[in-house]
């Protein structure tokens, strides 16, 4: 068991947390309430307005300056070497890349310091100058201090992990001194985000603009010279092996369950282990502990382990601003807000081109508002979320509006899930241009994406989109399902990873959860005014594979042992938009388990749609 430094009482609350509602006997919360209240009875976007309002008052931070050089920070020289620019579970591309030199200043202590005192003072801002800074540790930031970059400041976070098992709250002996963090919907101990904060108020991380540079070096070689962040989340390709990473069985989890939950009975076993020793990877391993209800406390990552880190992690805070710098080269996910309260992300470019880039993903927070952002991103562009498996205490995701920003490339512009066990609500996203400008050779898989399945579970509802444009469609070659062996739904007939403009799909990667207990809820999901242009490519212009895909609830993926209602999804109306000449003229949509799905004055290849479909 680690020791625990002194920690507030949120944390030693958050580390003795057993999952809510165990399938095995143990402890349970009580279910999320359905009954909210609708604040969209009459007009969804005056709802919209009002969360927009609440960000009209800036965060006041005193008027004193910290500068991290006061504190003894040196620039650093630069090198280049060569390194990976991009990276995907099918390989990567290869290039030169600047990095500080060997032996540079670590300006860890400085800025922290910095930080330290600001906070201890009332608050003020700590500066970070023009230059190149390399920083090998993570930033803590703290209530009342305002992180500003100035132009030309480019922080460089060194590439090496363990600089981010050094400085955590909670001793973990072998595996760092770690710090509570959420690992893809699941609470746990692990390395440090680069820039970190915990149940903080009024903190703001601002650039003077996009020449003031957060880098995470996601793509450098580790300074030990084995590997780097995006190595670890392995390859498909078995002819490029990668030793250690997140998908590889780790022989530093349990051979067995017996000494995590020795009551377990044989099923129960069966169920959450699934086929093979696939469990015992990182990725796998982590949602088990979350499955059997082991408390934070007992899942410890960090060293030894290969679950990357966020770069920026914001948990429990309230009053934050982050606007105006470029993040580049993450680990990992860019943006990690949990259970936070009234986040504002303003003028931020998100550049990075790693697996899982995504660039924002607000979990269980409420009251959000992005707007003028710039994507360009190895994963989803935004994904909103509310925890996985059993990880719900959070609750739900609710009142966020998306306006004024630009996708490039991504999985998903605007996505909702997969982790949404707690549930999504009220969320709306306006005047967007999915530009897509990178669609001859990594273009958005899609415009609009929710994604959920059986594990995840989960309500998602009144979601809110109007006015996008997307000038050079979406992917127009499918990238299809891949139901399960039991399915009535055929292989390769189904394009909802890739090749819709709107895609909810509700048996999402079904292989990769053993637990399918949970069926999802998707209901009041209303899309209006899209535009939707043609691109020449493949033999045509085209601006996508299919229209829409609305894969709902597939009854055959459940395996739990009690029945359960899988509803169809419910109550969407797609109106005003013309979805340019997708590829598949054939069938321009795709269907399954739906009941009233409303199109209004819609146009795919010409043709004009108006009706009303169940099926």
């Amino acid at each position: 068991m680690p020791t625990h430094q002194t920690i507030n009482q949120q944390r030693r609350s958050l580390l003795r947390y057993s999952s809510a509602a165990s399938l095995f006997g143990l402890s349970t919360l009580p279910t999320l309430s359905q009954a909210t209240s609708n604040p969209v009875k009459h007009d969804p976007w005056k709802h919209a307005e009002q969360i927009i309002a609440q960000f009209t008052k800036p965060i006041k931070f005193a008027k004193r300056d910290f500068l991290i050089t006061q504190f003894g920070a040196k620039t650093c020289e630069l090198q280049n070497i060569n390194g990976q620019v991009a990276s995907d579970t099918e390989g990567a591309i290869e290039g030169v890349i600047p990095t500080p030199q060997t032996g540079s200043a670590d300006c860890y202590q400085a800025i922290n310091q910095a930080i330290i005192a600001c906070n201890k003072a009332g608050g003020g801002r700590v500066v970070i100058p023009a230059g190149n800074w390399y920083c090998a540790g993570p930033i803590r930031l703290r209530s009342n201090v305002h992180l500003h970059l100035a132009a030309n400041a480019h922080v460089f976070f060194s590439a090496n992990p363990a600089d981010y098992a050094k400085y955590g709250d909670v001793d973990c002996g072998k595996n760092g001194k770690l710090v509570i963090s959420r690992w893809q919907g699941n609470d746990c101990l692990n390395y440090s985000p680069m820039i970190y904060a915990y149940n903080e108020k009024n903190i703001a991380i601002t650039g003077e603009d996009w020449s003031s540079i957060f880098d995470g070096q996601g793509g450098t070689p580790f300074e030990d010279g084995s590997g780097n962040w995006w190595d670890w989340k392995g390859r498909k390709n078995p002819k490029k092996p990668i030793q250690f990473s997140e998908v590889n069985v780790n022989a530093n989890n349990p051979e067995n369950l017996d000494q995590l939950a020795p009551n377990l009975s044989e099923d129960a076993k069966k169920l959450v282990q699934g086929i093979g020793d696939k469990w015992r990877t990182d990725s796998r391993f982590l949602p088990v502990l979350s499955e059997l209800g082991i408390p934070t406390s007992r899942r410890i990552f960090g060293i030894g382990h290969y679950l990357r880190p966020s770069m920026i992690e914001l948990i429990g805070c309230h009053n934050v601003l982050l606007q105006g710098y470029k993040i580049q080269a993450a680990p990992f996910w860019l943006h990690h807000p949990v259970k936070c309260r009234k986040v504002h992300i303003n003028k931020v470019n998100m550049d990075s081109m790693g697996p899982n880039s995504d660039g924002f993903d607000p979990e269980s927070c409420d009251t959000v508002l992005i707007e003028n952002c710039t994507f360009n991103t190895g994963d989803d562009c935004i994904a909103i979320k509310s925890g996985k498996n059993r990880d719900t205490q959070f609750g739900p995701t609710r009142n966020i509006v998306v306006q004024h920003c630009v996708m490039n490339s991504g999985h998903g512009a605007v996505t909702l899930g997969s982790e949404m066990a707690a549930g999504i609500e009220y969320i709306y996203a306006q005047h967007l241009d999915f530009r897509n400008m990178n669609w001859d050779h990594d273009p958005l898989n899609t415009a609009i994406r929710m994604k959920t399945n059986m594990n995840r579970g989960g309500f998602l509802r009144h979601f809110y989109v109007r006015d996008v444009s997307i000038p050079n469609g979406v992917k127009t070659m499918p990238a299809f399902y891949k139901p399960l062996p039991n399915s009535l739904i055929a292989p390769q007939s189904v394009p909802s990873t890739a090749g819709a403009v709107i895609t909810i799909d509700c048996d999402y990667a079904p292989a990769d959860d053993s637990v399918r207990i949970r069926p999802p809820v998707i209901s009041e999901i209303h899309v209006s005014d899209i535009k939707v242009g043609t691109v020449n490519i493949g033999g045509g212009n085209y601006s996508s594979y299919q229209a829409f895909v609305l894969l709902g609830p597939v009854a055959s993926s459940y395996n739990g042992k009690t029945k359960q209602a899988i509803l169809p999804i419910q109550n969407v109306s797609i109106s005003n938009c013309d979805f340019g000449t997708v590829r598949n003229d054939k069938a321009p949509w795709f269907l399954h388990h739906v009941q009233n799905l409303q199109l209004r004055n819609i146009t795919i290849n010409g043709k004009s749609y108006s009706e009303t479909i169940s099926t």
